[in-house]
């Protein structure tokens, strides 16, 4: 395990002590509170208790009149919308749930989403020309259509309105459609900007209600479909989020929806559903449709009401996903050989003919997690055309380094933490080159040190099940809202063994506190971290209730673990 950096937030203890005096909860979890920028008690209340009320002004969204009254002219006409969507889970989501409301209006709807290997992200010439054709005259994007400058304007020739509704990062020149609504324009009065697709279609229906009354299909029973695509996203849980996915989640769990239903089971979910429900079990397996076959089958199975169909497409969802997991094994080792034991740059940027292009995100993101360095992975097709995936570190900004290399990109677009690329073979020696001097300039001479963030250092005698309680109550857990981590120092072990898959299991105890269970998933031994029984540690930890024979007992998840150094 790498040694990381331990970072504590800075506590106004004038402003813990008003918040937990305020709303009846420890200074511990005050502290975290604090940690996550909540410094009032009005913040700490709706953080606690998000609600519908909290929804802003969905017109504050720019060109969102523009697109409300040419969708609300399409639906009266019956004129035919496409809605066409990314091949991700937000993608997905977003064009799922655009169908489903306006699908429930009577309007006369269809879908369009790009095959990721033959065509690749965003809007195509070649399936807006068929389009139109077969009778198209409105085109409402999910996901993409922000740089499809040339692409519009092939569908304003054609007569085909197009709506961006998109939330990727905007450049100066706006592409020509009748509307563009995305929360990063420079004009937008929109006070949240970290909304997803599936969370700006949600907009999309609230404006239209606000407009033209409600329709025919709840708006919140569309929630669920907001929150897997805001948690798969990994867009921050803040502001609206935090409502969309407790909301969400709720419906999740409950099975509202019989294409989640269906999922749940073929992914042996038998229980309330978790973000970390949705992240690692439920939107891989979404995910897999578009990476191996095609994201249409997603859409079917979150927008039909029959449970056999439902059934028979999440079994398929299983198969693709365990077929995912063998490919993404197989570029995974490829890749770490390419990168090998020697001295590791300060970023990575793999390259390979045989690769599977549906595999090289989550690849990139496994090595930028392992190395701790933005990652770049990039799947060569046979004409020499390469298209690939980058992750990033926190505090390195992807797109704008990408911005700086564009002259040798054929394309790319996406976000500060996450972005997609096309580029020549020819033109790789350069891009890396290039890309690696960014990198060099925002790091220095050292690669970046990995950090965990600490929201309070504590004593085992504050870990009560009241505060495990309290600590809970903050979710939901993910990015912008990670799980409380807390960190006790100068601890002694007093048991230690590794059980199951190299998992630690610790019993330790600090001063005359009773002894606490722990458990470092992964971790191996103490040998294998360097660490010995005899020596006094400090642990970083999420508290936990571990429930045994009806009980809870409260257990502390290993975060990481250090020798306590001697002053």
């Amino acid at each position: 395990m790498v040694k990381k950096r331990w970072v504590f937030g800075e506590v106004n203890r004038e402003q813990q002590a008003a918040l937990a005096r305020s709303l009846s909860i420890s200074p511990v979890t005050a502290s975290v509170l604090l940690a996550r920028g909540v410094g009032t008690v009005e913040q700490a209340r709706a953080w606690l208790s998000p609600h519908h009320t909290a929804l802003h002004d969905p017109f504050l969204l720019p060109d969102m009149e523009k697109a409300i009254e040419r969708l609300h002219r399409a639906v009266a006409a019956r004129e035919r919308i496409c809605f066409y969507g990314d091949y991700d889970v937000d993608g997905i989501a977003a064009t799922s749930l655009y169908l489903s409301f306006f699908g429930n209006l009577g309007a006369d709807t269809t879908v369009y989403i790009p095959d990721r290997v033959r065509e690749g992200y965003g809007l195509h010439e070649r399936a807006l020309r068929e389009l139109s054709q077969g009778g198209v005259t409105l085109l409402v994007t999910s996901d993409c259509g922000t740089t499809s400058h040339r692409e519009i304007e092939v569908a304003n020739g054609l007569a085909l309105d197009v709506i961006v509704t998109d939330h990727h990062q905007v450049e100066p020149r706006l592409p020509p459609a009748l509307a563009v609504v995305n929360p990063h324009r420079a004009d937008s009065g929109y006070p949240f900007h970290d909304l997803c697709s599936a969370g700006l279609a949600y907009k999309v229906a609230q404006a239209y209600e606000d407009c033209y009354g409600r329709g025919a299909v709840a708006r919140e029973s569309l929630l669920d479909l907001v929150a897997l695509a805001t948690v798969a996203d990994v867009v921050p849980l803040h502001d609206e989020n935090r409502w969309f996915v407790r909301e969400g989640l709720a419906l999740i769990s409950r099975g509202a929806r019989c294409g989640i239903r269906a999922l749940k089971q073929a992914a042996g979910v038998d229980r309330d559903c978790t973000t970390g429900t949705v992240a690692f079990r439920l939107a891989p397996r979404i995910n897999a449709a578009g990476r191996l076959a095609h994201a249409g089958a997603g859409v079917r199975l979150l927008t039909t009401e029959s449970d056999r169909e439902a059934r028979a497409l999440a079994e398929r969802l299983e198969q693709l996903n365990r077929e995912r997991q063998r490919i993404e094994e197989d570029v995974l080792v490829d890749a770490l050989a390419m990168v090998g034991s020697s001295e590791i740059p300060a970023t990575l940027v793999l390259a390979a003919r045989h690769w599977h292009l549906g595999v090289v995100g989550i690849v990139a993101a496994r090595l930028a997690d392992r190395y701790h360095r933005p990652a770049v992975v990039i799947a060569v097709d046979q004409d020499g055309l390469g298209k690939g995936s980058a992750r990033s570190v926190p505090g390195f900004d992807l797109h704008q380094a990408l911005t700086r290399c564009r002259d040798v990109l054929e394309k790319f677009g996406g976000h500060p933490a996450a972005a997609g690329l096309t580029i020549r073979e020819s033109r790789l020696p350069e891009f890396r080159d290039r890309f690696a001097a960014v990198v060099a300039e925002w790091s220095g001479d050292q690669p970046p040190v990995p950090t965990l963030r600490v929201d309070a250092e504590v004593s085992l005698k504050e870990v009560d099940q009241q505060l495990v309680r309290e600590l809970d109550g903050l979710h939901p857990f993910g990015a912008g809202n990670p799980e409380p981590t807390l960190a006790v120092r100068n601890l002694a072990i007093v048991a230690n063994r590794v059980v199951g898959d190299r998992h630690l299991k610790l019993t330790v105890r600090h001063g005359n506190s009773p002894p606490f269970d722990s458990i470092g998933f992964g971790m191996g031994s103490l040998a294998d971290l360097g660490l010995s029984a005899e020596r006094a540690v400090d642990l970083a930890f999420v508290p936990e209730f571990n429930r045994w024979n009806g009980l809870d007992r409260i257990q502390l998840r290993i975060r990481d673990l250090q020798a306590t150094q001697r002053v």
